[in-house]
């Protein structure tokens, strides 16, 4: 019976089980000088940390792929070759502690230029070296600054970047990769009928507001090869069913996208949810795996669960169920970086422990 614990095959890739982390913005990397948007000390012992403790594949959060497209200007990027070669030292550092590499890449649209949360959030001005943000119009995040409206030209642009962002990330040592197209951040801005009010090829209907998206997977695709995984991490929802008339993102849409995103070589989705609107959202425990579920069960495509997954067992019987292939933990690791190899304990697993620990157990 597949659970938890289950090698997971993808492509040529083997995942030695079914927890994975999820990728969660630091806001600590290097913000000036020539290791600006690099890794720092503390990514290799954050991460490092997280795959000691267990967990099958280690998502590296939000990399931008053009300095405009970071969240914070603490972001980590992959648009030089310093932070390619930084981004190498973190990815040995994963592998070489048990876990799969993977990297999610990212342009923060219409919510960049941002300060640290821990300094406040809201807007980092340009003489404290912020910038002016982009998106599919002109229309500002709700206290954020008003974007500039991408041209064809600078949306083919910025195709060809996640591409070289991409190829760097598999010559740093990275296994997957992940296109970020969820909360609120450009893709997904470029997908929701409520933010994307384009009329040209980018926008409309489905077909429209998709494509920017499926351009990025075909070049990505292209720029990886045949033998690395290719995942997408989409809201599922806004949370809202319209906006002055205007329909928002919906989980059937998400549906449609799926089976469009897997007909072109995506290997695995990521199902999150919300981000674009300030909204509130549900607080039951499967307030956002129920949609994970739905799209598993309408596409048969690949499907990562992520959203209040804290108990094992919980976790286990979303992927021992069939229900979809893994998890993603977010705030469980961050609270408890061993949490993988305690939920083996707990399930009558054999924890997968670093030699340099298991001959203190016992175990070889």
């Amino acid at each position: 019976m597949t659970d938890l614990f289950t090698p997971l095959r993808l492509r040529d890739l083997e995942i030695p089980n079914r927890i994975w982390m999820s990728p969660m913005c630091m806001y600590s990397a290097a913000n000036s000088g020539p290791e600006v948007g690099a890794p720092t000390e503390f990514h290799l012992g954050h991460y490092g940390a997280r795959a000691a403790g267990g967990v099958g594949l280690v998502m590296v959060e939000a990399t931008a792929v053009r300095p405009e497209g970071r969240i914070s200007a603490w972001d980590l990027g992959l648009w030089t070759d310093a932070q390619e070669a930084a981004m190498g030292r973190l990815a040995a550092t994963i592998e070489a502690n048990g876990a799969v590499p993977a990297i999610q890449l990212a342009h923060a649209g219409r919510k960049a230029s941002t300060r640290q949360p821990w300094a406040g959030g809201g807007v980092l001005p340009n003489d404290e070296g912020g910038w002016d943000p982009v998106g599919p119009t002109g229309e500002p995040f709700p206290g954020l600054k008003q974007p500039n409206e991408l041209t064809a030209d600078e949306i083919g642009g910025l195709v060809q970047a996640w591409a070289e962002s991409a190829r760097r990330a598999i010559r740093a040592g990275f296994r997957a990769v992940e296109i970020h197209a969820a909360h609120g951040y450009l893709l997904h801005s470029f997908l929701s009928p409520l933010t994307n009010r384009r009329t040209d090829q980018y926008g409309g209907d489905l077909s429209g507001r998709s494509r920017f998206l499926l351009e990025v997977l075909a070049a990505v695709r292209d720029a990886v090869g045949p033998e690395v995984p290719v995942f997408i991490r989409i809201s599922t929802t806004d949370w809202v069913t319209e906006s002055d008339g205007t329909p928002a993102w919906t989980v059937e849409e998400s549906v449609e996208l799926t089976r469009l995103a897997t007909e072109r070589g995506a290997d695995l989705i990521d199902a999150s949810s919300g981000g674009l609107v300030p909204v509130s959202i549900p607080t039951d425990v499967d307030y956002q795996t129920r949609h994970a579920r739905t799209i598993a069960a309408q596409t048969g495509a690949t499907v990562a669960a992520v959203g209040r997954i804290t108990e094992p067992a919980a976790a286990n019987d979303l992927v021992a169920g069939g229900s979809v292939d893994a998890v993603f933990l977010a705030r469980a690791l961050l609270t408890n970086p061993s949490w993988a190899n305690l939920a083996a304990t707990e399930l009558g697993a054999t924890p997968r422990l670093l030699e340099q620990y298991a001959y203190t157990q016992g175990r070889r």
